[in-house]
């Protein structure tokens, strides 16, 4: 039963940060997140969909985190590699994610997708299941350099940006704000979800030892 909520939370965690960034992406000229920044122009520059370069940016670095480190990779990672972008092409495809309006609304609409996404990023890593591949790259890379991993992340982070950026992304003020919005709701959500699973953890433990008895 446990394991099947594990499961449930991995994907509906999935399931809310796709749809967090595929709504941050109809108001793209706000700004976005660094990874989106770079799948965008890579969209842009080269054709395919956003969600085919978030699986391709995401393939290569569990290439080089398996390169690098094994530790953080497990079949969670892979999962989150190959359906976070198709989550996200899904939503965008079906065309009922509101558009840019070019007023203050477009604010309110970008907050509710870095709302979303920090929540869905939070479930799916409380789930317990595994790291996804950009989370477990900056793991490996604080484990190898010795880096504190908010430390990694920034430095990861803003090398992505800035080829984001030179590539043409849509790099603006919210793409700043991102880490100041996002992480917080994360890290809450996070611990809300990982807090209650282990109290059920610790129930489902107390019950079976209590049959066996």
């Amino acid at each position: 039963m446990l394991l099947m909520i594990r499961w449930l939370m991995f994907f509906s965690g999935l399931t809310l940060l796709g749809l967090g960034n595929a709504i941050a992406v109809k108001v793209q000229f706000l700004g976005l997140h660094p990874w989106e920044v770079l799948n965008v122009a890579l969209f842009q520059k080269f054709g395919f969909t956003i969600g085919t370069w978030s699986v391709l940016s995401g393939l290569f670095l569990v290439v080089v985190s398996l390169l690098i480190d094994r530790k953080y990779i497990n079949i969670g990672t892979f999962l989150n590699a190959l359906l976070l972008g198709p989550i996200m092409d899904f939503f965008l495809w079906t065309d009922i994610l509101p558009d840019a309006t070019y007023t203050w609304l477009d604010y309110l609409i970008i907050f509710v997708g870095i709302l979303l996404a920090g929540m869905g990023g939070g479930i799916y890593v409380a789930s317990g299941v595994g790291a996804g591949p950009r989370d477990g790259f900056m793991l490996t890379i604080s484990d190898k350099t010795g880096l504190s991993v908010s430390r990694a992340r920034i430095i990861v982070e803003s090398f992505i940006l800035l080829i984001g950026f030179l590539l043409g992304g849509p790099a603006f003020i919210v793409t700043f704000l991102y880490t100041f919005i996002q992480s917080p709701v994360f890290q809450r959500t996070l611990f809300y979800f990982r807090k209650n699973l282990q109290k059920m953890d610790e129930k489902s433990t107390a019950v079976g030892t209590a049959i066996q008895k």
